[in-house]
């Protein structure tokens, strides 16, 4: 059971992590292994979230509960800078966090031990009485959440009832029917249906591999309905990055799954999708004794990163001051 679950010890500090993405990655997903918990990167905009981002950015808020309370999701959000068509933003961001998020910023921005400390709740629906004909009350914070879906679709269903009788016994029908769209959530629209001369009230949902494939259309347009078309992914471009940068440098926990991974490759090769769960149990399971000769090596490729850095950036340096003198006497006095 969950409530059972404790937190696991963490693998580095709150500042590695932060300012290193590749250690972050590693720490969450042997987070998620050792809880059990399902680990994805949520795609975006035909994008992969960037979790080392968000996580950097509520965390420089003080928390999620902290930014919730404070209500600086908008801050949050500008530092992704999000195309124009990707709607309700702030909900997919803080529904992310909460469910990839909480508990690792628990251990390693709280420094919480033992149980599992749930998400704070902020927010409570009241349920509208059953088969209403009018449409409920939609939260301008959450105008797109399970709940309210249920009770939308719950009161079509009430309505649809009461107006065609005939349509439980299979009989046909032959009515015209137009479509209005009066708003527009994550995954689909709050439209108003009119059928011959009955008039419904309820939700449209489409889901969209890729933001820039969604209807751009304005509010309180009649359209007709038109199947999707399957998208194609469109394939990430590398990063331009300085081939001469040094590596970065691996916790004692990176060497350990490389070891374990590579031994494991050998003995299961089927069994690939399990590794990750299986190495983080083998690591809890380990002595102090045990951890030293991993801890070693940790420190050992630190140092060898800090030493690196500091000799790239003396050739940087230098080659600027090359560049610079190439460029004339002006542009050394500004390097300098």
């Amino acid at each position: 059971m969950a409530d059972e679950k404790v937190y696991p010890t963490p693998l580095a500090s709150h500042e590695d992590i932060i300012s290193n993405p590749t250690v972050f990655m590693n720490a969450l997903r042997h987070f998620h292994s050792t809880l059990g918990t399902r680990f994805m990167i949520p795609v975006i905009g035909g994008k992969g979230l960037d979790l080392h981002l968000l996580y950097g950015e509520v965390t420089k808020r003080g928390g999620l509960e902290k930014v919730i309370k404070e209500k600086r999701w908008k801050e949050v959000i500008a530092a992704f800078k999000f195309p124009p068509t990707t709607t309700s933003a702030s909900f997919v961001l803080r529904k992310y966090y909460t469910s990839l998020l909480h508990h690792f910023e628990q251990v390693y921005f709280f420094k919480v031990q033992g149980k599992l400390v749930p998400p704070a709740v902020t927010m409570a629906v009241k349920t509208p009485p059953p088969c209403k004909p009018a449409m409920p009350c939609v939260t301008e914070s959450e105008p797109d959440s399970l709940l309210q879906r249920l009770q939308l679709l719950q009161q079509m269903v009430c309505k649809r009832k009461k107006a065609f009788p005939t349509l439980e016994s299979g009989e046909p029908m032959n009515l015209p029917v137009m479509g209005v769209i009066n708003g527009k959530f994550d995954n689909g629209y709050f439209v108003t249906v009119t059928v011959g001369l009955e008039i419904f009230q309820g939700v449209l949902y489409h889901v969209f591999e890729d933001a820039s494939t969604s209807l751009a259309t304005p509010n309180n347009a009649i359209v007709p309905y038109v199947a999707p078309q399957p998208q194609r992914r469109r394939r990430r471009g590398k990063r331009n990055r300085d081939p001469n940068h040094p590596k970065p440098n691996r916790s004692a926990y990176n060497f350990f799954f490389a070891e374990k991974h590579s031994k494991l490759k050998l003995l299961y090769p089927q069994r690939e999708r399990e590794f990750s769960k299986m190495i983080g149990e083998s690591w809890n399971k380990l002595t102090q004794e045990e951890r030293m000769k991993y801890n070693a090596c940790g420190l050992k490729d630190k140092e060898r990163y800090k030493r690196e850095m500091q000799e790239y950036k003396e050739r940087m340096k230098l080659v600027q001051h090359k560049e610079a003198a190439r460029a004339g006497p002006s542009s050394l006095i500004e390097v300098e």
